[in-house]
């Protein structure tokens, strides 16, 4: 086999593109194995601290493992309830909203007819074909494995975590003995910083969350909007999926609002709340609590999301970011994979100082001359 410096460009190349397509098929065919067990991973990293301050305390490693497992469960539960307790007053209004989310489709059904000329028989028959197809695709396999997923993904997460956390050592230990004992210290410095930019991610995520959430509640209320509390949590989860679960969380929160309170003035007061929130979420929350260490630019970002929700739904979309950013780690450090690594930076050559244009256009200043 050719050594990395003698091999031909395109022969690295072709490598890349084949990892990277093996990579893509095994998350798109694996993925109810893979994406509970990436998520487990995050979790587990950010257990890990508890998990070492419970030891240093002296408490054996098992208890200590199951105490930090079994307050992460805690809080996810409280939040739980929380969201719970929101929802059961949001039910008992359900017939108001089906009712103004009636009529609004009374009003729409006569635009078109107006305005297209399509009348109320063929509406009614556009509708029914459309809830027929919408009743088989629900009916389907597949759609049962999507409703099931999330069930099992919940029973899985747990044991999974505790076994990460339990056998760390050995994990970690499998990694460096995997490549040559002059690479051991390339290595662990990648291991450490991968584990730093997950910790820093996750834990910044959950800052980001609770800071969004706090921020579209407290603007909901101001408007008096019902369920101010319940639409702004749900609107800062689904936060948590980049750049779309914003755009998401605004429309799902302008339909809940007009269904409850159809005043537009509300809607547009919604609108404006979400929008400085975004603005807020971008330019000062994301840079100074996520990005100090999840360096990955705005289009990667967009793109990356996209290809994981095509691989593995929702859970991809999530998971899309971190990936990303641990990626880059690993590309900055190989020699061949280094082109890659500042695909996916957010530094331009301008902004790096490179000269690599610049001599460009001075050699061509000095042909003119010439």
């Amino acid at each position: 086999m050719l050594p990395e410096s003698t091999r031909p460009h395109y022969h690295q190349f072709s490598h890349s593109l084949l990892s990277i397509a093996i990579l893509t098929t095994a998350i798109y065919l694996g993925q109810d194995i893979l994406v509970p067990l990436a998520m487990a991973g995050l979790m587990a990293v950010l257990l890990r601290p508890v998990e070492d301050r419970l030891i240093r305390l002296g408490m054996h490693k098992v208890f200590a493992i199951s105490i930090a497992l079994l307050l992460a469960i805690i809080v996810i539960a409280g939040l739980a309830v929380v969201i719970s307790m929101q929802l059961s007053d949001f039910t008992d209004d359900l017939p108001k909203l089906r009712q103004n989310l009636s009529d609004l489709v009374d009003d729409a059904r006569r635009w078109v007819r107006r305005e297209y000329n399509v009348s109320y028989r063929q509406q009614e028959k556009y509708l029914q074909k459309a809830q027929t197809q919408t009743l088989d695709s629900l009916q389907s396999a597949d759609t049962l494995g999507v409703i099931t997923g999330p069930l099992g993904t919940l029973t899985l997460v747990p044991i999974y975590v505790f076994l990460l956390l339990y056998y760390r050592s050995m994990l970690l230990h499998f990694v460096v003995v995997l490549f040559p004992e002059k690479h051991t210290e390339r290595v662990r410095e990648v291991l450490g910083e991968v584990k730093t930019v997950i910790q820093s991610y996750v834990v910044g995520l959950l800052i980001e969350t609770a800071c969004v959430a706090a921020l579209n509640s407290v603007g909901l209320l101001i408007l008096g909007v019902q369920y101010a509390v319940l639409l702004g949590i749900i609107a800062a989860i689904l936060n948590l999926i980049p750049y779309i679960g914003g755009l998401v969380a605004t429309v799902l929160t302008v339909l809940v609002t007009f269904g409850n309170q159809p005043d537009p003035s509300i809607m547009l007061g919604v609108l404006g709340v979400f929008l400085f929130v975004q603005f807020v979420d971008n330019n000062v929350l994301v840079p100074m609590i996520v990005g100090s260490k999840v360096r990955v630019n705005a289009l990667v970002s967009i793109v990356g999301v996209l290809i994981g929700g095509a691989l593995a739904g929702v859970s991809g979309m999530f998971l899309s970011i971190p990936a990303i950013a641990i990626m880059k780690v690993i590309f900055d450090r190989v020699d061949s994979l280094r082109a890659w690594g500042v695909l996916l930076g957010d530094q331009t050559p301008e902004q790096a100082g490179s000269n690599l244009f610049r001599l460009k256009r001075r050699r061509r200043a000095r042909i003119v001359e010439e």
